[in-house]
């Protein structure tokens, strides 16, 4: 409970520039939340699909690739170049590009948020702190010193404010990089299925003609 009421009494501290940053950690949590959900139900990947499959039986890859979800990244991937596996093979290598960059575009989607939260943070932390700072300095008149309690207040809004964008910052910034490495391995493990599965048609069309 004593922490709570900390964490209130350096928000009601930090003065104003507390609300954008409240607003900011908001929208960082629910990029961070949503994109946690996305991978761990559409970018989980079965390592039975894609290995070895027969070019003219494509019954048990396709029983693989309907059990999972219809977003799910590796059914998006492979359903089209499947239902297209007679059409050559560089259209095929084409279309997975394209569909390897679309995958690449939804799972990465909202990243440039949390990359915008970033240097957003720090930037409004630190003008609270020059906010707070100037808030002290114009305590401090010809006399002197004549409002101590002031000086100090405005010293500490300044801090706070710092403090706050700096771990928000901090979070998002963890986050972002953590997300877009998964992004980078997602894309990887999904060009080596399409490869694989490449190289079964490849090899299921070059057959006939090395028996004839």
């Amino acid at each position: 409970m004593l922490d709570w009421l900390g964490i209130v009494e350096a928000a009601r501290v930090g003065g104003w520039i507390v609300y954008p940053l409240s607003l900011l950690a908001v929208i960082a949590l629910i990029v961070i939340l949503d994109r946690t959900y996305v991978f761990w139900r559409f970018a989980s990947l079965p390592r039975t699909a894609g290995t070895r499959v027969d070019m003219t039986e494509h019954r048990d890859i396709d029983a693989t690739l309907k059990a999972l979800p219809e977003p799910h990244a590796l059914r998006k991937l492979l359903m089209p170049l499947i239902g297209n596996a007679g059409k050559p093979v560089w259209w095929i290598e084409a279309k997975s590009q394209a569909l390897a960059l679309e995958v690449q575009r939804d799972m990465a989607r909202g990243l440039w948020v949390l990359e915008t939260i970033v240097t957003a943070a720090p930037l409004l932390g630190l003008l609270g702190t020059i906010v707070g700072m100037m808030h002290a300095f114009r305590l401090i008149g010809d006399k002197g010193l004549v409002n101590p309690t002031g000086v100090t207040g405005g010293v500490a809004q300044a801090l706070v404010a710092t403090a706050i964008g700096l771990v928000i910052a901090v979070v998002a910034l963890f986050a972002f990089n953590y997300f877009s490495r998964r992004v980078d391995r997602l894309v990887d493990e999904l060009e080596a299925y399409a490869n694989a599965w490449l190289s079964d048609v490849r090899l299921g069309r070059e057959q006939p003609v090395e028996t004839a």
